[in-house]
């Protein structure tokens, strides 16, 4: 019974979160649309279909929320479920690894409460089969019993709302996605989006920031609100320690040096990910196999982490022969970009 207890927990508790970031990711998460700054066409759009399901007293439709990481998916489904009056019960993909995993968290749910399942491109076959009815027709279809003798046994669910998160939509397999009445896709964030974070953070944080402190931190958070106060924690304990009770710019600066974290947010692993390409591969056009034995990573961090920002600010261009560096890429490490050597005259 212990054991059962344990592994129920297991599945609905959140992702770990290190004990000094915890702040990061409660107080200083945005508890209402007025304190969510940016996404604003996503904004509206549930709120829309929130306040049409409560003018109906029906559960919400189920909502998938997909795009980079760090973009405010588990926020707004926190928010979602606030302005529905629900509980929120959370779990991710990969915890829950059979169907009777997903069934003892479906029969514990009430009527209107928001489930959310982080990365949900990860669930298993059979449970994400188990899910379509849950998700149809707010029914658990359980098989009692094995061969000629198995029947199948159908429990009802009360109506309620399934909030879905991945950074990988791609992968979730079309009934899955179909079964989704409200899909959304989060865009990265404008340093003036971000600076409203910002501020809105330091001020839980009682730490005063000023104008130019806050741009120096928007332009180089990657378009990004989890890096954006990442950041501004980081900035906020330098200054501290340096005895200052206001985030200045030059503090801000040396702070954001000593982290390696340039003027557009590159930090020591792209700018290693663009010197193997520029410095040993000659610009490219080099296999993603090849580079990550060059500095030793993983292909996965450098495909999810390091190449959608780089390819976003337009220093990197992914073709059928390989990854090259743009010119751009070329003049921000201080490289001078080569000529092109097949662009040489005809002969006559």
């Amino acid at each position: 019974m212990a054991d059962e207890k344990k592994k129920q927990k297991k599945q609905t508790e959140r992702l770990e979160i290190e004990p000094e970031e915890e702040v990061l990711f409660t107080s200083l998460r945005a508890g209402s649309w007025d304190e969510f700054y940016g996404q604003e066409n996503i904004k509206h759009s549930l709120r829309i279909a929130i306040e049409a399901a409560r003018k109906r007293e029906e559960a919400l439709e189920h909502v998938l929320l997909y795009g980079p990481p760090g973009l405010g998916k588990t926020t707004l489904s926190h928010i979602i479920a606030k302005e529905m009056h629900a509980n929120i019960k959370i779990t991710s993909g990969p915890a829950i690894e059979r169907a009777g995993d997903l069934a003892s968290i479906l029969t514990n749910l009430e009527r209107g409460d928001i489930l959310f399942i982080d990365e949900i491109h990860r669930l298993q076959k059979v449970v994400e089969e188990t899910l379509y009815p849950a998700m149809e027709d707010y029914a658990l279809d359980i098989v009692m019993g094995k061969g000629p003798s198995a029947r199948t046994l159908r429990l009802d669910l009360p109506p309620f709302t399934i909030v879905g998160a991945t950074t990988r939509a791609g992968l979730l397999s079309a009934p899955l996605r179909d079964r989704f009445g409200v899909v959304h896709r989060l865009q990265f964030y404008s340093p003036k989006e971000l600076g409203h974070i910002i501020i809105n953070a330091a001020k839980k944080l009682k730490m005063p920031v000023d104008k130019e402190s806050i741009h120096e931190i928007a332009v180089r958070a990657r378009g990004t609100p989890r890096i954006a106060l990442k950041l501004l924690k980081r900035a906020r304990d330098y200054s501290q320690v340096h005895g200052s009770e206001t985030i200045t710019k030059d503090l801000a600066q040396e702070a954001l040096k000593l982290l390696q974290v340039d003027s557009l947010g590159l930090d020591a692993l792209d700018i290693r990910f663009l010197e193997a390409i520029i410095e040993k591969h000659s610009g490219g056009p080099v296999g993603i196999e090849t580079i990550a034995s060059t500095i030793a990573e993983d292909i996965g961090t450098l495909e999810e982490v390091i190449e959608p920002y780089l390819l976003q600010i337009g220093f990197l261009k992914r073709t059928s022969r390989g990854r090259m560096a743009t010119k751009a890429a070329y003049e921000h490490i201080g490289q001078v970009f080569p000529q092109d050597e097949t662009k040489q005259p005809r002969l006559l």
